[in-house]
């Protein structure tokens, strides 16, 4: 292996070589005079860096499927008033009224009070000086790349706490709200409900009957027609894919949004996908969950946006912590009678 003494000095960008250069194919290294010399070079220098840092691979899919209502606070709890009316004797022939009438009917109103769960997202962050002055060397910025960090665990948080709930707190969401009628779609001709081996009739079918029961449990209010169905990405892909027939164009997700209950009402009808209905429902099958997107009947509240709080330097650890927080309610299913989910579209069955 070839070895400097001298590596040389930059004249005009060409460097020229003082004694014997490397030899073909060798490496070459250098001792502590080259390197004192001050002409050598930095090891970084002969590499080509790629600008880029890959990051993890994630998704989150909540800002999407709930209604997210912002302000309020550093609170313990969110409330929302509700009121039911009753009126005597019932409202079909009970008002009725005729000559001799000696009363009326009297309408009461019975107002009752949720109350919902909030608490605080709080993450540190900390940079060490030594870190920081050499990110500021190569022309990074560490600070940068670690609030990256805690905007990622920020959000995958919300994730969690908007669909599944934090069940350290006893709280739930969107997928496994205790109060949600629960029920199995019916079996196909082959002898399952696995969405899989359904036609795409038998699939039509399945949403149709999710959307009016969920409809029929609102008094078939316009208002109340379900508008968002989530699936399991496995279902959500197949129908999106396969084709009505083997001549057809039309996927057999084209042919239900064209034909669904909701949008024949003239309604609106999302479908999506979220990792979190995979195995969500009885014995591990995949569920699908249909609702009302809209802040009437189910929201999340955040009540204090993540915000970087207080920065601050650390002599005894020579660093710099920075505190971040957020307050953050638990999803609020305000008419539960309006989500209704629907297992064994998948997996174990």
């Amino acid at each position: 292996m070839a070895k400097f003494r001298n590596v040389g000095t930059v004249d005009g960008g060409v460097v020229r070589f003082h004694g014997a250069a490397p030899a073909t194919g060798g490496i070459p290294t250098m001792d502590a005079e080259g390197v004192a010399s001050g002409g050598a070079f930095l090891v970084s220098e002969l590499e080509k860096r790629d600008p880029l840092i890959r990051k993890p691979l994630t998704s989150v899919t909540y800002p999407r499927d709930i209604p997210i209502q912002t302000g309020g606070g550093w609170v313990d709890y969110v409330s929302a008033m509700s009121v039911a009316y009753g009126i005597t004797g019932g409202s079909g022939s009970g008002p009725v009224q005729a000559g001799g009438s000696n009363g009326l009917p009297v309408v009461q109103a019975s107002v009752d009070k949720g109350v919902y769960k909030a608490h605080v997202f709080a993450v540190a962050l900390r940079v060490m000086f030594q870190d920081m002055q050499r990110a500021n060397f190569v022309g990074r910025s560490l600070d940068q790349l670690l609030q990256d960090g805690v905007r990622m665990a920020y959000d995958k948080h919300n994730d969690e706490n908007v669909y599944v709930g934090l069940s350290e707190y006893e709280t739930t969401g969107l997928i496994n709200n205790p109060d949600a009628t629960v029920s199995t779609v019916a079996d196909g001709a082959k002898g399952n409900g696995n969405w899989a081996t359904k036609t795409p009739d038998e699939i039509l079918m399945d949403i149709n009957t999710a959307i009016t029961e969920t409809w029929a449990q609102g008094e078939y209010d316009l208002g109340a027609m379900p508008n968002h169905i989530l699936l399991p990405y496995e279902e959500y892909t197949d129908i999106l894919t396969r084709k009505v027939s083997e001549l057809a164009t039309e996927t057999i997700f084209d042919y239900v949004m064209r034909n669904n209950v909701a949008v024949k009402n003239g309604g609106k009808l999302f479908i999506g996908a979220t990792r979190w209905c995979k195995g969500a429902g009885g014995s591990n099958t995949d569920r699908m969950v249909v609702y009302v997107h809209n802040d009437r009947f189910l929201k999340m509240d955040e009540l204090v946006p993540m915000s970087r709080i207080m920065s601050a330097p650390n002599v005894a650890n020579v660093c710099y912590d920075t505190a971040y927080m957020a307050n953050l309610s638990e999803p609020q299913i305000l008419y539960p009678q309006t989500i209704t989910y629907w297992d064994n579209i998948g997996g174990d069955t």
